[in-house]
């Protein structure tokens, strides 16, 4: 059939389809097999079908915040079961958590009828589940949390597991863990040969501890507040510095011992200035070792310490990536001949022009000369680099270089 058959066909069809409706009947007319017009007439049942409608909306929406609700709960803790125990996986604050046990699974149970966010919530433990693991970044970024304490059954913490926790001043550990404990608030593993977690905090409790009660401000900050508060000493017994230790701890000085040979990824990463009440505190400005043994972190005299020396310590075998990226204020580092491990921008950004000055690390100093050196397993970028022209350009390294002797 051609198309102008098609369309004479319809044309046709169109045409023979003719209603004969009364005027008087056009909002009443029932067409044979449909249903009639409901024009001006009720519903059957209309109220009661009404009722039921509203009634199920009510429901729906009911539900559907009962179990946004229950969602949000839920999500405060996460966790996954393994053949030893749990592993504790994400905590979402409440907004009100500022205390976290980390022992047993735990659950947010809430109160009826207590509106108050602050304190309508209770934390449920279950003492059958114990946790044995702390994931990375399980607490990510929260600013409540201010102590954290560590179970007895507790096996494993990765290193990332407190990450950027602004409001962290300390860490308890059970006496009875075999894998960790505390010295004063900061995490280490059970013989102290590694130090884990330097809280964010941490100055806020050696304030509080030391009795720094009153505002202070950078032009008013004292030697004595300088030792007690920004200035913190590695025990002897510590070979390893972990992955975050001290990123952005409120530090301005560290005492590492000699028999220190690691410093992990992002180990002594931006030790940053921070405005709050205690006005503007510097970040990193040296690194020291010391000879001698110590077994307490708060600092007296560089005397007690035996033998001090500027910057890394003699047998340091690597230096992770990052591991000291965006410390402004530190202006030496010397890299001893034990070092065989450099990562990729180890020292990025502790250079930096202002008023078209360098400051910061302007010069590296190396122990090895530049054969053995050029041959050691170092990163992209170690080095620092600064602002020239449209680039950027690294700054002069010493080969065979001595160490600045104290001043």
């Amino acid at each position: 059939m051609s198309k102008k058959e098609k369309k004479q066909k319809g044309v046709a069809l169109q045409e023979n389809i003719h209603l004969d409706i009364p005027e008087d009947e056009i909002w009443t007319y029932q067409v044979e097999g449909l249903a009639a017009p409901h024009i001006n007439k009720p519903y059957k049942h209309y109220n009661l079908k009404k009722a039921i409608f509203v009634i199920v909306i009510v429901i729906s929406v009911s539900l559907s915040i009962l179990f946004s609700v229950m969602a949000l709960q839920n999500e405060t803790f996460e966790y996954t079961q393994l053949e030893n125990g749990y592993e504790f996986t994400k905590f979402s604050n409440t907004g009100y958590l500022y205390e976290l046990e980390i022992d047993y699974v735990s659950d947010i149970e809430y109160i009826p009828g207590n509106n108050d966010p602050a304190t309508n919530f209770n934390v449920v433990k279950d003492t059958t589940k114990p946790i044995t693991s702390v994931r990375q970044f399980t607490l990510n970024c929260d600013d409540k949390i201010k102590t954290i304490y560590i179970g007895p059954d507790v096996l494993e913490i990765d290193g990332k597991a407190f990450y950027s926790c602004w409001a962290l001043q300390n860490i308890e550990v059970d006496e009875n863990n075999p894998n960790y404990c505390d010295v004063d608030g900061v995490l280490y593993n059970k013989d102290k040969t590694e130090i884990l977690c330097y809280p964010c905090d941490h100055d806020e409790y050696l304030r509080q501890k030391y009795g720094y009660e009153k505002e202070l401000y950078r032009d008013e900050v004292t030697p004595e507040y300088e030792r007690d508060i920004q200035t913190y000493v590695v025990p002897s017994s510590v070979t390893k510095i972990g992955e975050m230790c001290f990123n952005y701890a409120n530090l301005r000085y560290i005492y590492f011992p000699e028999g220190l040979e690691i410093i992990e990824t992002l180990a002594v990463f931006k030790l940053h200035e921070r405005v709050d009440q205690w006005g503007t505190t510097p970040s990193l400005a040296n690194v020291y070792t010391y000879k001698g043994e110590a077994t307490d972190p708060h600092f007296t005299t560089q005397e007690a310490l035996g033998e001090v020396y500027l910057s890394l310590p003699e047998g340091l075998k690597f230096i992770g990536s990052d591991a000291f990226s965006y410390n402004q204020n530190l202006e030496y580092v010397y890299i001893p001949s034990s070092v065989t491990n450099i990562g990729h921008h180890a020292f990025w950004d502790t250079c930096y022009k202002e008023d078209g000055e360098l400051k910061g690390v302007t010069e590296m100093y190396v122990a090895a000369d530049e054969a053995t050196f050029t041959g050691l397993a170092v990163g992209d970028d170690w080095v620092p680099k600064y602002d020239y022209l449209l680039f950027k350009k690294a700054i002069n390294i010493n080969y065979s270089a001595e160490r600045r002797p104290m001043s």
